[in-house]
């Protein structure tokens, strides 16, 4: 009788937790720049079965006195950089236990913030985060990495090419490179036009995106010549290499936040590395040429994705990027939100999956306490995150 008890209750639980998930909207931005009005999006499983006219029915999610879009993305991570136990940048003495520990806490922020997918870029270790997560060992957000990035010492063109596949076999999801200096030493070029063309043709010729940082038009250009998918940082870039990119549809990931976070924890940063006193000055230098950048950037409708480069201190305030992108940097609150949805998952080669809330899409979405088109601060105030169908946060 118990046995026959247990399996009525596991039937019903299996029964209820089939049933539609039904979310009550008042305003919903659809990731692509449309913005709906009094829809329910229903939900089956781990996707948006529908997006129709609301009704008087029940809803399993009430968000009408809030802001509903898609799940947000960061092209631009770094999920296992944190402060050590002394509060400081240096992960070097830990052990893999701190070290592994310190990153799930990373992702747990990150989707706590809104973050439903991101792009991590550097570390080896990132593939297995990356698969706890999406085997649901762990909450964190959807993570594609590249392992780890090859540079100016990877060898030669041949070598190089060689060293792309070992990545791929490793299971990395896109190739990263170093095409220059950081900001921090100046930003030239360091990889020739040669190893830069042999990383992306080689990275293209096995299917994948190759995400270049290059942070001035030395390095950059070469790297839009050569195919590469996108130029993260373009701190310094000319309008030459610009309309290269327009032509080509390579994608811009500005990361104007990155400096920003540096400067706000220049002690728990200062004396590791070359974060050195001559490199923040170099970096505050560098914030005004980055922010014209952007500016041109816009001008000349160059395909501008939304990435933090998120390290240390970073993580879990991912959206400060939104706002400096509008404040400063010119773009509008609906260009920006769209970079992190529908514009990203472009970048990304996930359009048919997210970044957009449609039919047979991935349920992520989020919810906001205000209207950010009004009032772009209002990413700070994240009150509902769903991801594959799954409810993490319900504050509101």
């Amino acid at each position: 009788m118990r046995a026959l008890i247990c399996l009525a209750v596991g039937a019903a639980l299996g029964f209820a937790q089939s049933q539609p998930v039904v979310i009550q909207t008042g305003t919903v931005l659809d990731g692509k720049g449309a913005v709906l009005k009094n829809v329910r999006i229903v939900i089956e499983g781990t996707k948006i079965a529908r997006v129709e006219p609301g009704g008087s029915g029940p809803a399993t999610y009430d968000l009408r006195h809030v802001t509903v879009m898609p799940g947000w993305i960061d092209t631009h991570d770094h999920i296992g950089w944190h402060f050590n136990r002394e509060n400081r940048a240096d992960m070097t003495k830990e052990t893999p236990a701190e070290f592994a520990l310190n990153s799930a806490g990373n992702a747990y922020a990150t989707l706590m913030a809104g973050f439903t997918t991101i792009q991590s870029l550097g570390a080896l270790t990132d593939r297995d985060l990356r698969d706890l997560i999406g085997r649901g060992i762990l909450p964190g957000p959807r993570i594609l990495t590249s392992l780890a990035p090859l540079n100016e010492n990877s060898g030669t063109p041949e070598q190089i090419r060689a060293l792309v596949r070992e990545r791929v076999r490793q299971g990395a999801d896109a190739i990263k490179l170093f095409a220059t200096k950081s900001i921090r030493d100046g930003g030239a070029q360091t990889m020739t036009d040669a190893q830069i063309q042999a990383a992306c043709g080689e990275a293209t010729a096995l299917g994948k995106r190759s995400v270049v940082h290059a942070h001035a038009s030395g390095g950059a250009k070469a790297a839009v010549l050569a195919g590469c998918t996108s130029v993260e940082h373009g701190s310094m870039l000319d309008n030459e290499t610009l309309d290269l990119m327009v032509q080509h549809g390579t994608f811009l990931d500005p990361n104007v936040s990155t400096t920003h976070n540096y400067l706000e924890h220049k002690k728990e940063y200062l004396g590791i590395g070359n974060y050195t006193e001559e490199g923040f000055a170099e970096m505050e230098k560098a914030l005004p040429i980055r922010l014209e950048t952007l500016h041109r950037a816009l001008a000349r409708h160059v395909k501008i994705v939304f990435g933090t480069d998120a390290t240390a201190g970073a993580h879990g305030r991912n959206a400060e990027e939104f706002i400096y992108r509008v404040h400063d940097g010119g773009q509008s609150p609906m260009e920006a939100l769209v970079s992190a949805n529908a514009r990203a998952a472009e970048a990304l080669r996930l359009s048919d999956s997210v970044g957009s809330i449609a039919p047979g899409m991935q349920a992520d979405l989020i919810a906001i306490d205000g209207d950010p088109l009004k009032d772009i601060t209002a990413v700070r105030r994240v009150v509902f995150v769903m991801k594959a169908g799954k409810v993490y946060r319900n504050v509101h």
